[in-house]
């Protein structure tokens, strides 16, 4: 079975992460979002992929290339135009050969595990099948109605909670559903969707199925998302080892990962589940609290503090700093005394609307200069290439290259 994978969508919604690179390689333990799913899916035999890529494309074909080094064999299409899920499928097509009698899709965004994708494998049935989960909060996503396994309705973004069933996003489809997408009506909002695809199949009497599952599956709507995720992901992990030095007088208490070059100070106090990468310098005296990854090519200064956050590769952080429930992007330079403030029920405006991140601290893009002594208060976001300077206080969203005096 071939699976084709849609990663060509921006995720506005995860800005200011999303600036610079898309959703599918927004980093949650140390691996991009996509592979995961990669994994996921090698792990399960299904090493014939095909990528739909779109926004900052050339980051994920560097990154995966061909796709040898992940034990899979990748080929790239190219959405040039974010038409919608269907839309996306379609592009697929042309790669498609005669004995794909069925293949899987599935969103690069979303963090699955193996049995995930093992429980749509074992139970697929029809002309197309669904892979479905409860979720209490239906809000932004397609609803699922059904009699036993048979679908009789999905409904993309209802108003009212008529179902706990949602679509993952996850299908198998035969060679057929691309047929069906030709004759796809454009939505409301300019967009092929692919449920309206699915709802055309049920409403001329096709097998169409669902596989409820309750393995693994995460979608990162917000940026602040990610720090669920990550904790998610880390605590269910298993190969955690040690590979870098970790000197006389640290203490590491749990599942703690760290990388190769990687060297832990005398002093230091990490309890896990927490990952630290490769070529980082953890200097002495630094605690580390559960939930936290650290990238590769990072420093950490003496007396600072880190739990429930992401770092990403090749940023400093110096001495006396405080980063709680926060994440911080690439490359990104903070001076002494830095504090990342965190509180419950953060309420932030987004797309005109207000939501609420339940405890969050600062979220950083990249290329950011932070001096020394500066407070940033919980919620506020931080895009990229900004500078501040030394004895402030950021209470609010700054826009890119931007300078704080």
């Amino acid at each position: 079975m071939k699976a084709v994978i849609l990663a060509a969508g921006e995720g506005i919604r995860c800005r200011p992460l999303t600036s610079t690179r898309s959703k599918v390689m927004l980093p949650v333990a140390n691996k991009p979002i996509l592979e995961h799913v990669i994994d996921s899916l090698a792990k399960n035999g299904i090493k014939n992929l095909i990528l739909v890529v779109g926004y900052e494309r050339e980051r994920i074909m560097n990154y995966f290339e061909d796709g040898i080094d992940f034990g899979v064999n990748i080929k790239y299409v190219h959405q040039k135009a974010q038409l919608g899920t269907a839309h996306a499928i379609k592009q697929a097509a042309d790669l498609m050969e005669e004995d794909d009698r069925e293949f899987m899709v599935l969103n690069g965004d979303n963090v699955i595990e193996p049995q995930t994708i093992r429980d749509l494998i074992d139970k697929h049935t029809g002309d197309a099948t669904i892979l479905t989960i409860k979720k209490e909060h239906i809000r932004g996503y397609g609803v699922v109605i059904a009699s036993g396994k048979k679908v009789t309705k999905i409904i993309e973004k209802p108003t009212t909670e008529l179902s706990h069933i949602i679509s993952t996003g996850i299908y198998v489809f035969n060679q057929e559903i691309f047929e069906r997408i030709e004759h796809t009506q454009i939505s409301p909002l300019g967009e092929y969707a692919i449920t309206d695809t699915i709802q055309q199949m049920i409403e001329d009497d096709m097998d169409v199925d669902h596989v409820l599952t309750n393995s693994l599956w995460r979608d990162a709507v917000f940026a602040w998302d990610l720090l669920k995720d990550n904790s998610m992901v880390l605590d269910r992990a298993e190969d955690y080892n040690i590979k870098g030095t970790v000197e006389d007088g640290a203490i590491i208490h749990g599942k703690v990962s760290i990388g190769s070059n990687t060297v832990i100070r005398s002093g230091c106090y990490i309890v896990g589940p927490a990952m630290i990468g490769d070529n980082c310098e953890i200097a002495p005296n630094v605690v580390i609290l559960p939930s936290t990854t650290i990238g590769n090519n990072v420093s950490v200064g003496s007396f600072t503090q880190v739990q429930n956050s992401i770092i990403m590769n090749n940023t400093r952080i110096s001495s006396h700093g405080s980063i709680s429930n926060s994440i911080i992007g690439l490359n990104n330079s903070i001076g002494p005394y830095f504090v990342a403030e965190d509180r419950e029920n953060v309420r932030i405006e987004m797309e005109d609307e207000l939501h609420t991140a339940e405890k969050l601290g600062a979220i950083t893009g990249d290329d950011i200069t932070i001096g020394h002594r500066v407070l940033v208060k919980a919620g506020s976001m931080i895009y990229h290439n900004c500078r501040i300077e030394s004895g402030k206080t950021i209470a609010q969203i700054l826009p890119e290259n931007s300078i704080v005096v």
